[in-house]
């Protein structure tokens, strides 16, 4: 598998390596990086598990990042989330910092030295809940992917309930069905027709 992630995003994870308090990719940069190489994505997001809020986190990342000669913008900044902008001077990424009470169903595993990246299984789980919590396109693309990839839809439906305590099954099958898939397509220049069977299979599947 080909990484799809962009250099400055390499390099972001590179200059983070064995960062502490440790960190977990996930997420899109996790599925494009280490997994799946099937879209670019415009994030990172690394999850610090086991941590309601972030503390002194964000400053000793802002610190490391701009000791490796990076330029680094807070965007948005919260007790348990933060967001920079990191750019070299040539190219960009966000880089959101996350504090995760909620702890992995499953461990994530050492991809790369000092680089820990979430199991697919668990991203699978997590991407519907997030469908859940924002409908967005990329969500379902990554859900769409990690099942055509062979991981299994009934237990990251199980585990994403146990993730989540608002999470159900036809309550996110109802969400699915109001996604306005053709619109969301065309702007990403997508085919919409796969996009939508597979959406009315998932439904079904939640439905079942």
């Amino acid at each position: 598998m080909q990484s799809r992630l962009s250099p400055i995003q390499l390099r972001v994870i590179d200059v983070l390596a064995g960062f502490e308090p440790r960190w977990t990719l996930t997420g899109g940069g996790a599925l494009a990086g280490f997994h799946l190489g099937h879209r670019d994505t415009r994030d990172l997001d690394l999850f610090f598990h086991g941590r309601r809020t972030l503390d002194h986190v964000p400053t000793a990342a802002d610190g490391t990042l701009r000791a490796a000669g990076l330029d680094v913008r807070v965007d948005q900044s919260f007790p348990g989330f933060a967001r920079f902008i990191v750019s070299d001077g040539v190219e960009s990424t966000k880089l959101d910092l996350v504090a995760e009470a909620v702890p992995s169903l499953i461990p994530p595993s050492e991809l790369a030295p000092g680089v820990f990246v979430d199991d697919p299984q668990e991203i699978l789980a997590n991407k519907l809940g997030a469908i859940l919590g924002r409908s967005e396109l990329r969500d379902l693309l990554d859900v769409k992917a990690l099942v055509e990839a062979g991981h299994n839809l009934d237990r990251a439906i199980h585990d994403a309930a146990q993730k989540d305590g608002g999470m159900s099954p036809p309550t996110l099958a109802w969400l699915l069905d109001q996604m306005p898939i053709e619109r969301m397509a065309r702007g990403h220049r997508l085919d919409p027709a796969p996009l939508t069977a597979f959406r009315d299979q998932l439904v079904k599947k939640l439905l079942s």
